[in-house]
C-alpha cells in the first residue's frame, strides 16, 4: 500500500526533443519535442496540455535545457497567457541530454509526494546526486564547457581522449586511465547503476575499459543515443553517461536537503528568488513541524524493533498534534530489467562523530532502536497507472 497523496498537484513536461530513458518506470515527464514550422505550431501541444493542466488544478513545471531555450521560453510564456495564471513555471536546467532526461523523470515520479513548489526545487537539486557526463574523442567544438587551447590541440593526437562531467558539477580533463578512479569528482551513494549511449558503438571501448570500472556499477544499461547529443557534446563520436545511486531511499534524500522558505505571494515553498510560479521575490520561513513525544523509557524490545511499553498502569494518554505528519517521501523507483538489487554497504559512524550526520555520502543512520519504521512500500509502477488525476479535493502540501 502507497502513503502517497491522493493525487499528483504537479504535472512535469520536458520541452525538447529528449526521449525517456524508461528507466523510471511507466511515471514519466510529458515530452514536446517542439517541431513545426513556426512558433505557433511549436507551441501549440504545449500551450494545450498546460491549459487541460490548469483546468484540471494542477501546475506545471516545463523544464527546458538552458542551452537551447529560445523555443522553450516563448512556448512557456504562450501557456501563461493562455491560462491567464501562474501555475506554469518555466525552469531551465544545464545537463546533457541522457542526465536531463533522467531528472525530469525522477521528478513526475516525485509529484505526488512533494507539493510544486519543492518540485521545481528539485530540479536543481537531483543533479547533485549523479555523476553525469561523456567520454569525448574530439572537444574543438564543444560548447557547452570551457576548453583551452591546450585541450583543442590535444584533440588532434590520435590516442588523447577527454572526460566531460557536466553533474554535479562541471569539469573537463584528460582521460588518464591509471587515473580515472582517483580523479572521479563525486560518487553516488552504492549500490550505483550506470546509463550510457553512443551514436556509435564502435567507440566505447576506452570508455568500457575506465569508466565502468572506476564506478563500479552493479547494473549498465545501453539506451539509444539522444537526439541532442551531437548538439551538445559537439561531435558524434561520445559516449553519454549517467552513474546514480540504487539505494531504496536515494530519492528520499535528495528531497530531504532540500531547503525551502514560503513565497509570501502564490504560498509554495520555494527555493530560488524569484518565484518560479508568481515571480515573487518576498519569502516566509515554513513554520515549524509540531514535535514527536519522545518513546517510553524502559520495556522491552518488540520483535520489529520498536520498545514496548513496561508493564504496570497505563501512563495519561497524549494530546495528538493539531495537524497529522506528512507523508513519507517515496522509495527509489524500481530500475529496468537489467538492474540488481544489491544490499547498500552500511556505513560506520566514527567516533566522536554525532549520531545523524551524514558519512561518505550516504543518508543518515541512527541505531536500530531509535530509527522510526521504514515506510510502507509503492506499488509496483509496472501494473498500475501512474498517478496523476484530479480529485474533488486537494491535499494539503507536507511540511
Amino acid at each position: 500500500m502507497s502513503r502517497a497523496l491522493p493525487r499528483s498537484a504537479t504535472a512535469v513536461a520536458l520541452l525538447a526533443d529528449i526521449p525517456s530513458t524508461g528507466h523510471v518506470g511507466e511515471v514519466r515527464a510529458q515530452r514536446f519535442a517542439m517541431h513545426g514550422d513556426g512558433i505557433g505550431e511549436r507551441s501549440a501541444a504545449f500551450v494545450d496540455f498546460a491549459r487541460a493542466r490548469a483546468e484540471a488544478g494542477q501546475k506545471v513545471v516545463a523544464l527546458y535545457p538552458s542551452w537551447q531555450p529560445e523555443t522553450a521560453v516563448r512556448a512557456v510564456n504562450f501557456a501563461r497567457g493562455a491560462t491567464r495564471d501562474d501555475h506554469v513555471a518555466g525552469i531551465a536546467v544545464d545537463l546533457s541530454p541522457l542526465a536531463l532526461s533522467l531528472v525530469a523523470d525522477q521528478l513526475a515520479y516525485l509529484t505526488p509526494y512533494v507539493p510544486p513548489g519543492m518540485v521545481a526545487g528539485l530540479s536543481d537539486e537531483l543533479p547533485k546526486h549523479l555523476l553525469a557526463g561523456a567520454w569525448l574523442r574530439n572537444v574543438s567544438n564543444l560548447a557547452s564547457f570551457p576548453v583551452s587551447l591546450r585541450q583543442q590541440m590535444g584533440s588532434l593526437a590520435p590516442s588523447v581522449s577527454y572526460l566531460a562531467y557536466c553533474a554535479p558539477t562541471r569539469s573537463l580533463e584528460r582521460m588518464r586511465p591509471p587515473e580515472v578512479e582517483r580523479t572521479l569528482p563525486f560518487r553516488p551513494v552504492r549500490p550505483v547503476q550506470l546509463l550510457c549511449s553512443t551514436p556509435d558503438p564502435a567507440l566505447t571501448g576506452p570508455f568500457d575499459e575506465n569508466l565502468p570500472r572506476a564506478i563500479g556499477p552493479v547494473a549498465t544499461r545501453r539506451l539509444p543515443a539522444q537526439p541532442l547529443g551531437p548538439v551538445y557534446w559537439g561531435t558524434s563520436k561520445y559516449v553519454e553517461f549517467v552513474a546514480l545511486s540504487a539505494h531504496p531511499q536515494a530519492l528520499a534524500y535528495a528531497a530531504g536537503a532540500l531547503r525551502t522558505a514560503l513565497c509570501t505571494w502564490c504560498g509554495e515553498p520555494t527555493r530560488s528568488r524569484p518565484c518560479p510560479f508568481c515571480s515573487g521575490n518576498a519569502t516566509r520561513p515554513l513554520p515549524p513541524r509540531p514535535s514527536e513525544p519522545p518513546p517510553p523509557q524502559g520495556g522491552s524490545t518488540s520483535p520489529t524493533g520498536g520498545r514496548q511499553a513496561p508493564a504496570g498502569p497505563a501512563p495519561a494518554p497524549t494530546p495528538a498534534p493539531p495537524t497529522g505528519p506528512a507523508p513519507p517521501l517515496p522509495a527509489h523507483p524500481r530500475p529496468g530489467p537489467r538492474a540488481e538489487a544489491v544490499p547498500p554497504r552500511e556505513h560506520r559512524t566514527a567516533p566522536g562523530r554525532a549520531r545523524g550526520t551524514a558519512h561518505n555520502g550516504a543518508p543518515p543512520t541512527d541505531p536500530p532502536h531509535n530509527r522510526p519504521p521504514e515506510p510502507e512500500p509503492l506499488p509496483d509502477l509496472t501494473t498500475h497507472a501512474p498517478p496523476g488525476h484530479a480529485p474533488e479535493a486537494r491535499s494539503p502540501h507536507p511540511r
